[in-house]
């Protein structure tokens, strides 16, 4: 009969199964399930984009989910409450002005800025990426609307093109930091809103 095997050798066993686990979870499960990449190895080997597809079809499933719901509500309104929210889309814009605001990030690192605007309004963008490139996602949210989107891009240097709002909100920009060293996202905004200011 073989002799079994001794407890040092099932300790060594054991703390090499889970050194073994370890180094599975950070270089492929982590980047591949949810995009997080502490190594780099995943995105090496591809595995962080298809974390973040993961991520972001997550994100629309959660999105059309809540935009249905929305719509429920707002089905339900009472005429006062719509009456109310026809008055405030008849209301005038915004004077037209200019703001230029600057973010950096580090690898990884998102930021997200909004202008507020009224329905119908409209303004004139341009945004770039110094050091680097981003993922990008020009959306909108409102009480009762928890997300609009208008577009998204990945590897992104920069974009210019104009947002007319599709409901009294915010309406803007979030970039995430896909390159290796840290950049700078430079967005000029002229037209018809309120406020401009950094949300994340």
């Amino acid at each position: 009969m073989e002799d079994l095997p001794s407890n040092r050798q099932l300790m060594g066993a054991t703390a090499f199964a889970m050194a073994a686990s370890a180094v599975i979870l950070t270089t492929i499960v982590l980047p591949s399930e949810y995009a997080i990449d502490p190594t780099g190895i995943g995105q090496a080997l591809n595995l962080t984009q298809m974390g973040e597809i993961k991520a972001q079809l997550a994100r629309e499933a959660a999105n059309d989910a809540a935009a249905t719901a929305s719509a429920t509500t707002a089905a339900a309104l009472p005429a006062a409450q719509v009456a109310d929210a026809q008055a405030a889309e008849d209301a005038p814009t915004a004077a037209a002005r200019s703001e230029t605001m600057q973010v950096t990030l580090a690898p990884g690192e998102g930021a997200e800025i909004k202008a507020v605007m009224q329905k119908g309004a409209r303004i004139a963008f341009n945004w770039s990426v110094a050091g680097g490139h981003v993922n990008f996602d020009t959306h909108a949210d409102a009480p009762g609307i928890s997300y609009h989107g208008y577009e998204k891009g990945q590897q992104s240097t920069g974009q210019q093109s104009e947002l007319v709002a599709a409901f009294d909100g915010k309406h803007g920009w979030f970039w995430r930091n896909r390159s290796a060293g840290t950049v700078t996202v430079t967005l000029r905004v002229d037209g018809e809103f309120s406020e401009l200011k950094r949300v994340v």
